[in-house]
């Protein structure tokens, strides 16, 4: 009875959303306010029922009833009580209907927080919004129902996948989908503002709050994902340009530069027509990414197996919202003009070119992502397009913009003096320099590439923090006076500083680890030691154990340095009792930001086994700067003058805020 209701439950949210598709548009052409109202009440009670639906398929996993066959498919009696709860998105089904109940959430927050919208923009947002919200609950209903039952329950599931019993994908694909979905609200105000035929500064005040939020979970959930490959996968990477990780990093590139297009849009009312654009390319490459992994075109640890007919469906979603939001944009676009001029030297135009840097390297990858597909779509020939091509392509455009990135903020709106402020930033220029030399001296040896991108992470750091400081007029005031300052600046200028750091921290991790990384792989028999970048490894001892739904086979290692014990490291494979797969456990042992990292291969015949063993320099920093800019980027969302909204006069000068 719990998966018939919350079929039901499901259903009527799906009757609800082709309302909110159809009624407050017409509303909005008849100026009949009550029918634009319905928009705001619908899209509540869409989120309660969904909400509702998804809790019972929690609830049918927790009671192990396999008689709903999604639950027989992605679950076992004996999974900890953890992953029972996080089968329920970890398959294709649920997922699905998380992705829905992420969608009518942020619909939810629209209808409850947007009230200082005028109501006719808010109306027409809920629709767009419905629209999406009706075509992916047809999607789920029709193709992907996860309240199906079987017609005879076995006694026993069948498991959820080994790789994804793990904490790091139990938080992934949650925060990954808010993400992808926050941009749905930016393609929905872009279209609203299209069908309105207007846009202005108060239109990107509006939806760069909306904005913000889906990349600062986009950010997090990219790092969460890069985390887990890491250490589930045992590869030792931090990212492998897998066209599902791809699909990721499309809408987060574009996603980028929307925000600083939204900035301009709202300080100079400039832009609005590249704005738009962005806000419906950007959610468009969100739905692109959900084609890749669902459609059964691409095969990835990352993708869900799927029925081409599912594939096909989610073309026709993908056309039909791309290709109507663009086939609107062609229409209006000419008639949008932008108001604010500025010189090509200044804060405007540091963010412009930003803007095509970041798009560069957008076309790069989904070019790079794409190809081989087209290719084995025309001719059938497998070709593959990894690691070399888009590391050689896109780290020059990334060199230029990471050596641009301090100078944005420092510029003046309309006009700058670039020597001017190259002249103030040459100090940080110096120290990022002069720590360049100081590595290249230190490690003779150094690849000079590394040392080139190590200086850069540095320049941007330093570069992110030293605009504050000189706002703060460090060094020709009181220190507490500077203290008092820097406490005192927006919570914006702060979160954009620590963004900018993020980025700089993050690539310092990418350039050591890659440059700088120690590697030993050989066959390692009980009590035998060896080297590691200055440390002694000894393998204990090998034993087997039988753990819950798995059983384990492990390797005990001592960690020492100077004869001294550090700590002890247990790398592991696991045997998954029910469906016969196996995972790979790295032992991880943290240094600081720095890690000895440790996998356990094949058992020979005479009793040794096969070791990967690494040390990796500050490898650490790599998701310590994506912390970093998530923590930014929730400052830049506190700030007071982004939760300020702007009301629609009437033609009395109130505001009319329905």
């Amino acid at each position: 009875m719990i998966a018939e209701i919350g079929h039901f439950a499901f259903i009527l949210a799906f009757t609800l959303a082709l309302m909110q598709s159809f009624v407050p548009l017409y509303g909005y052409f008849t100026k009949n306010r009550h029918l634009m109202l319905t928009s705001r009440g619908n899209a509540i009670i869409q989120f309660l029922l969904i909400t509702l639906s998804f809790a019972l398929l929690i609830t049918l996993f927790l009671q192990s009833d396999f008689s709903v066959k999604l639950v027989w498919s992605n679950s076992h009696t004996a999974q900890p009580l953890l992953y029972k709860i996080t089968s329920t998105w970890g398959n294709h089904e649920g997922s699905m209907l998380l992705w829905i109940l992420i969608l009518t959430f942020f619909a939810s927050l629209v209808a409850l927080y947007g009230k200082k919208l005028p109501l006719t923009l808010q109306s027409l947002v809920l629709t767009v919004q419905g629209w999406v919200t009706a075509g992916f609950c047809a999607f789920t209903l029709f193709t992907s129902n996860p309240f199906e039952r079987l017609a005879k329950p076995p006694l026993q599931g069948q498991d959820l996948n080994p790789i994804l019993q793990d904490l790091g994908l139990a938080i992934h694909p949650p925060l990954l989908y808010a993400g992808y979905v926050g941009f749905s609200i930016a393609f929905s105000f872009a279209v609203a503002a299209l069908i309105e035929g207007r846009i202005d500064s108060a239109w990107a005040r509006w939806v760069r709050p909306w904005t913000l939020v889906a990349w600062v979970f986009l950010t997090i959930g990219i790092s969460m994902g890069s985390w887990w490959a890491y250490y589930e996968l045992g590869w030792g990477g931090f990212w492998f340009w897998d066209p599902v990780e791809n699909a990721s990093l499309l809408p987060w590139l574009t996603g980028t530069a929307l925000l600083h297009s939204a900035i301009v849009m709202e300080k100079r009312n400039s832009l609005p027509a590249w704005t738009l654009l962005l806000a419906i390319i950007t959610f468009s490459l969100s739905l692109l990414g959900t084609f890749l992994v669902r459609s059964g075109v691409l095969t990835s640890v990352h993708s869900f197996a799927s029925d081409p007919t599912r594939g096909i469906f989610i073309l026709m979603l993908l056309l039909f919202f791309v290709g109507g939001a663009l086939a609107l944009y062609a229409l209006r676009a000419k008639n949008i003009a932008s108001q604010g001029l500025f010189q090509p030297i200044s804060r405007e135009g540091a963010l412009v070119y930003n803007n095509l840097l970041l798009s560069s390297i957008t076309v790069v990858v989904l070019v790079g992502t794409l190809y081989p597909l087209a290719i084995e779509a025309y001719d059938g020939s497998k070709i593959s397009v990894g690691p070399p091509f888009f590391n050689l392509a896109t780290a020059p455009l990334a060199a230029l913009l990471a050596l641009a990135l301090p100078f944005g903020p420092m510029l003046a709106w309309k006009r700058g003096d670039l020597l001017a402020i190259a002249q103030r930033l040459s100090i940080v220029a110096a120290i990022a320099l002069l720590i360049g030399l100081i590595i290249l001296w230190y490690h003779t040896n150094a690849p000079i590439l590394a040392v080139i991108g190590l200086s850069i992470g540095f320049w941007l750091v330093f570069g992110a923090f030293y605009e504050l400081f000189y706002r703060a007029q460090f060094g020709k005031v009181a220190f507490s006076q500077t203290m008092r300052r820097l406490i005192n600046l927006p919570r914006a200028s702060w979160g954009t500083a620590l963004a900018h750091a993020g980025v700089g921290i993050s690539l310092l991790g990418v350039v050591a680890t890659t440059g700088f990384q120690t590697e030993i792989i050989r066959v390692v028999n009980p009590n035998e030691s060896y080297d590691l970048a200055g440390y002694n490894l000894t393998f204990v001892r090998a034993e087997n154990n039988a753990i819950a739904n798995y059983r384990e086979q492990s390797a005990t290692f001592t960690v020492s340095k100077a004869g001294v014990k550090i700590a002890e490291l247990t790398p592991s494979k696991r045997f998954y009792i029910t469906n016969g797969q196996a995972t790979t456990e790295a032992g991880i042992l943290h240094l600081g930001f720095s890690q000895i990292f440790i996998t356990l291969g094949d058992q020979k015949d005479n009793g040794a086994y096969a070791i990967s063993s690494y040390y990796k320099p500050y490898v650490s920093l790599i998701w310590f700067g994506s912390i970093i800019m998530f923590i930014g980027g929730c400052l830049s969302l506190f700030d007071r003058r982004l939760r300020i909204g702007v009301g629609k006069k009437n033609k009395k000068g109130a505001l009319d805020n329905a």
